[in-house]
């Protein structure tokens, strides 16, 4: 499994949010349980389908929900939900 760009992506999430100012804390929330979420997925030596999957319909779901609030953070979480689809092909 190449994480490489996964934790590219993190990181570019994780500088984002240090930037966004007012963040809503449910938002804050949801982001560092899918953060803790795929570090878990990092850790492991294979790729469990129905985990990246269900990363991925979330990722999807927080970037829809928080589009409009926080539009500088829907292009980190798009590419983020768009790698996590790729490894769970």
């Amino acid at each position: 499994m190449n994480t490489n760009n996964l934790k590219q992506t993190l990181i570019k999430l994780h500088a984002n949010l240090e930037a966004t100012e007012n963040l809503d804390p449910e938002l804050k929330e949801i982001l560092q349980v899918l953060d803790k979420d795929i570090q878990v997925l990092l850790d492991k030596d294979e790729t469990d389908s129905s985990i990246t999957n269900e990363l991925v319909d979330r990722s999807q779901a927080i970037s829809a929900k928080f589009a409009a609030q926080h539009p500088q953070l829907e292009p980190v979480l798009r590419e983020l939900g768009q790698i996590l689809h790729r490894m769970g092909i």
